[in-house]
């Protein structure tokens, strides 16, 4: 059985005339390159213990299996505004599971999507915990209801946004929460 103990955030951009290339170029900026990631589903571990950027990449050896909640985004438009991002939610309980989101849209500003990524996150987790909230209310709103219920403890995110290339090269985003043993 394997549950991560540890995990880090990182992000990154890439540009490039190669859709492929331009993907590397954004693991690079991400420091994740020289991995290779297996996609996972959205779930934080249980007493899964955030570390730096930097303390998680010196654990990183060239080769080696690692899991990612990744989110990704790119496009050859000139000036087209994208975005990837991780939202996460933390139990107050540390022996039960939080949730991470993947959020990768066009049009939206880093700030909207680190918003909209958080409140997925939150709400997964409300629904999961039996916190009421109101689905209609604007973010702001339900995250102070899903605080107060003292069950959700933590909310936050990692968004990385760019515009297009204006000269048309390939351009993608990354965001990822890197699951460590």
């Amino acid at each position: 059985m394997y549950i991560p103990s540890k995990i880090f955030f990182t992000k990154g951009v890439g540009r490039h005339k190669d859709y492929l290339s331009s993907f590397e170029l954004a693991l690079r900026n991400a420091g994740i390159e020289k991995c290779n990631l297996v996609a996972v589903s959205s779930i934080f571990p249980p007493s899964c213990k955030r570390i730096s950027r930097e303390d998680g990449l010196k654990e990183l050896l060239p080769g080696q299996i690692t899991f990612a909640v990744m989110a990704r985004n790119s496009n050859n438009e000139p000036n087209r505004l994208i975005a990837a991002s991780i939202g996460v939610a933390i139990p107050a309980d540390n022996t039960q599971y939080g949730y991470l989101s993947e959020y990768h849209p066009f049009g939206v500003t880093e700030k909207n999507a680190g918003d909209y990524a958080e409140d997925l996150a939150a709400q997964m987790l409300a629904t999961t915990l039996g916190v009421d909230f109101n689905p209609e209310a604007d973010w702001n709103e339900r995250e102070q209801e899903f605080k107060m219920s003292g069950k959700i403890v933590k909310t936050f995110n990692v968004t990385q946004s760019a515009e297009g290339d204006k000269t048309g090269l390939w351009t993608t985003v990354i965001a990822a929460a890197i699951l460590l043993p």
